[in-house]
């Protein structure tokens, strides 16, 4: 047996272990790198090592950080007061304002990870506070992201057409940018229909400003409930519980069925600063608004490193106000951070000792161009639900372009299937996008969560590449 089938064996075991024996998968992956490495691959520590996601590491801990500050000092509750605001109380519309908003910061040049790291804790809070299915809340903004990555002036699309123009392909940069766009619109119309967009449409508006609909404040007990009691009767996917898709049930639900919506009050223990149940501003809160408009300054505008830059904005927050901040450390995601960092990990292994570079050769090999370029969308679909769909990219586009000059196959139609393949799959909670999704989750069940985005996941790898093969390649545009 080949040491690259060994490897794709050995990682099958570990997901197999994992969802059967509820082991972190993380500590999994570290162990399978260890063993794969040493006794196959023939690594050494620093090889082994070399795969560690050292960046996403610090992304993952520095902008849970911040945003744990942010909750715990009630920014967090500002802002969702301030969404239902934009959108005069309509629930249903957070979703797609998170979905547009994702997707115009990656289309004007946000790397994509930079865009849900800033816009998922904001959406995800939001999704907790109302009941809204966090696996939808989550899929919006990573989806929204993907919709406007490639983009004539954005990271992905400008490395694409790049790597395009290198390999002398005939290429749409407004073609694969509207691939794109309607890929991943179309899949969040069909998510919003199918995870509780419908029932949130039936709430119709909560007050905006912390009354519920007969005008009364909706903590005039002061026990942070509404005032009538009622809860909602559950927006979470099909196979989720019936009190918001994994959350614990401490959060309040807005507007049971058949009754008039309820509006959530914020909280007593975390919002000093309220007024008639409306969150105002504070100066740690005021200050915390700055901290997470200089993140993105910097970010977009300066080209930081999202994570080192969330960790010193929380050092500073932290400094200041340390009663707020004092259990943020705690508040990090680290179970999310192990599974993330010793999967990709493992992956590393698995490029270091060429197995994806075997995979991909395989396939190129084969002589029926068209299953050749299914089979090619699948493997970037499946590896990039890993590791970097643009890395991914940069590899598979090279292999494609043998069967490309015999002219069987459209270049055009088969790059933009290969970039709609390769990151619509960033749902996955492996990947650097549903990861961070998964550790901006507040108040959920996160091994739940998880699982979720996993069977999500799966079912996009299935069915997407396949999609966008039949779609884009056998027409053969370009």
């Amino acid at each position: 047996m080949s040491p690259e089938l060994v490897s794709i064996l050995v990682l099958v075991v570990v997901f197999v272990i994992a969802t059967t024996r509820s082991v972190n998968m993380g500590a999994l992956a570290f162990a399978a790198a260890f063993g794969v490495g040493t006794l196959v691959a023939d690594l050494d520590a620093d090889g082994i090592f070399a795969g560690f996601p050292g960046d996403l590491f610090v992304v993952l801990v520095g902008v849970t950080y911040l945003f744990a500050i942010a909750r715990a000092n009630g920014t967090t509750d500002w802002l969702v007061h301030a969404a239902v605001r934009l959108v005069r109380g309509r629930v249903a519309l957070i979703p797609w304002v998170m979905f547009a908003l994702t997707g115009a910061l990656t289309a004007i040049g946000a790397v994509s990870p930079a865009a849900v790291a800033i816009v998922a804790p904001i959406a995800l809070s939001f999704a907790t506070r109302y009941s809204i299915s966090p696996l939808l809340m989550g899929t919006m903004v990573v989806h929204g992201a993907q919709a406007g990555g490639f983009s004539p002036i954005s990271i992905y699309g400008s490395i694409v057409n790049g790597i395009v123009e290198r390999e002398h392909l005939p290429g749409s940069e407004v073609g694969l940018f509207l691939a794109s766009l309607i890929a991943n619109l179309l899949i969040a119309a069909l998510l919003f229909t199918v995870l509780g967009g419908r029932k949130l449409w039936a709430r119709g508006s909560v007050p905006v400003h912390g009354e519920d609909s007969a005008g009364r404040d909706g903590d005039a007990e002061g026990d942070g409930t509404p005032s009538n009691g009622t809860a909602n009767a559950g927006t979470g996917p099909a196979g989720t519980d019936t009190e918001g898709a994994g959350t614990t049930g401490t959060t309040p639900a807005a507007g049971a069925a058949g009754t008039a919506p309820t509006a959530v009050a914020t909280r007593p223990d975390r919002d000093a600063g309220s007024v008639g149940g409306a969150t105002r501003l504070t100066p740690a809160r005021t200050a915390t608004l700055v901290a997470l408009v200089a993140l993105v300054v910097a970010v977009l505008g300066f080209d930081l490193d999202a994570g080192l830059t969330a960790v010193s904005l929380a050092v500073v927050l932290s400094t200041a106000w340390p009663d707020d901040s004092r259990r943020a450390v705690g508040e990090i995601a680290w179970s999310t951070v192990l599974l993330i960092c010793g999967v990709l990990t493992y992956v590393g292994v698995l490029e270091e000792m060429g197995t994806i570079t075997w995979a991909g050769e395989g396939v190129g090999g084969i002589g029926v161009p068209l299953l050749a370029a299914l089979l090619l969308c699948y493997i970037g679909a499946v590896v990039s639900a890993f590791a970097s769909s643009v890395g991914i990219m940069g590899a598979l586009i090279p292999l494609a372009v043998p069967f490309l000059a015999q002219g069987e196959i459209g270049a055009a139609g088969m790059v933009a299937a290969l970039a709609v393949s390769a990151t619509v799959v960033d749902v996955s909670p492996f990947s650097t996008n549903g990861a961070l999704v998964l550790a901006a989750a507040p108040d959920v069940d996160r091994e739940r969560f998880f699982r979720q985005l996993m069977v999500y996941g799966g079912i996009v790898v299935a069915a997407v590449p396949a999609l966008a093969w039949l779609v884009l390649v056998v027409p053969g545009f370009g």
